[in-house]
């Protein structure tokens, strides 16, 4: 018989979900985790991961030096048309897919004990007498703290009437993503983020060999051209010079790619309905700025440390989301903040090329902005 009672439910299987449930499982709480997908699975992302993660993964049993990872120290920059800028990277950072490291910590988990139940797509969750009644598909199950993990933008933040969910579509709230992997030439020490009308698209080495190229641009850039990625790419992105060199250039490994829509990067709430949030659903960085992969894994561990000290019956339901919300607006609200000033200079060809050139001048503003918008090591 399966168990139906946890000490802690988790919707959403990423890195801050599966992280959590490790983290958990090590300290002896029954887990249970629940995933949409089957895995492995790819996810639209950027696929870079910053340095100041590094030894988390270890505390979660991944030795990352053993898999021989891109490791790359420098950014370059370029405007609308293809103008480059280049920049150190002090901190730094690793490049792996989704499809593989997600699937290394879903496999640490399992053998974690954790209850991973994958193809399970959670419809709602509802709090009564303290407990969480979590109910997925084809399964119900209670739990003394319930963790929403579910990223982007999913189903229950409909359900729950979200603010950033239900606002009129803006600049901010109505992005799509679009993600392929492809082999090129390019420096594996090096992360590029290519500017073009209305978005950006970024370049990184992952593992063998391979490379992420993902791009975030506005619905209405979309519409604009039909609704076809393809004529979108050669309308719009091929007018970044460096942009059209990498497109047409490169081998596609996917046979199409990989797409998201309704991104958000409004303001968001780290708890609803007495469950925890972490990871994309309680907050989104711009991806000029990277690092959203290490604030999911930082927040697992927030999120840990306050359920833990709660379960041990040393604080109430409320001091331990007090708590928790208060140290996630520590770690990350200035780093969303700047994600957000950035992005707004972004996408047009004079603030952009304005910016960028700012940037170049004065190396202690281009420092500044890019330490602002990562973390120390956790």
């Amino acid at each position: 018989m399966h168990q139906t009672d946890y000490d802690i439910a988790i919707i959403g299987g990423g890195l801050a979900g599966l992280s959590l449930a490790i983290l958990a499982a090590d300290a002896k709480y029954s887990v249970a985790l629940f995933e949409k997908e089957e895995y492995p699975f790819h996810k639209v992302c950027g696929e870079y991961i910053s340095l100041e993660s590094h030894d988390f993964f270890k505390r979660l049993g991944l030795c990352l030096d053993d898999w021989n990872l891109p490791v790359i120290k420098k950014l370059q920059v370029s405007d609308l048309k293809g103008k480059t800028y280049n920049f150190n990277l002090d901190l730094g950072g690793f490049g792996v897919s989704r499809y593989t490291i997600d699937n290394a910590l879903y496999e640490l988990a399992k053998q974690k004990a954790v209850s991973v139940f994958t193809n399970e797509k959670v419809n709602d969750i509802n709090f009564e007498n303290d407990h969480h009644s979590i109910k997925a598909n084809k399964k119900t199950v209670t739990a003394k703290i319930a963790a929403g993990a579910f990223g982007k933008r999913s189903n229950l933040d409909i359900r729950w009437k979200r603010s950033f969910a239900e606002k009129k579509t803006k600049k901010l709230n109505n992005y799509i993503g679009v993600k392929y992997h492809i082999k090129t030439s390019f420096p594996k020490d090096r992360i590029a983020l290519h500017n073009f009308k209305h978005g950006y698209c970024g370049i990184s080495a992952i593992e063998d060999d391979k490379y992420c190229l993902c791009y975030l641009t506005t619905a209405q850039n979309l519409s604009a051209n039909n609704n076809s990625i393809q004529q979108m790419q050669k309308n719009v992105l091929y007018k970044n010079a460096s942009l059209k060199k990498l497109f047409t250039e490169s081998e596609f490994l996917y046979d199409a790619p990989l797409t998201i829509s309704q991104i958000s990067f409004e303001q968001k709430s780290q708890t609803q309905n007495h469950v925890l949030l972490l990871g994309d659903a309680a907050g989104m960085i711009t991806p000029l700025c990277g690092n959203g992969m290490s604030m999911a894994l930082h927040a697992s561990k927030l999120v840990f440390e306050e359920a833990g000290i709660f379960l041990q019956q040393k604080i109430s339901r409320e001091q331990m989301e007090s708590n928790y919300v208060i140290k996630w607006k520590k770690q990350f609200a200035s780093r969303l903040a700047t994600g957000r000033m950035v992005q707004r200079f972004m996408g047009n060809e004079f603030s952009t090329g304005v910016f960028l050139k700012l940037m170049k001048a004065f190396p202690f503003l281009s420092q500044t902005v890019i330490r602002s918008t990562h973390g120390k090591t956790f």
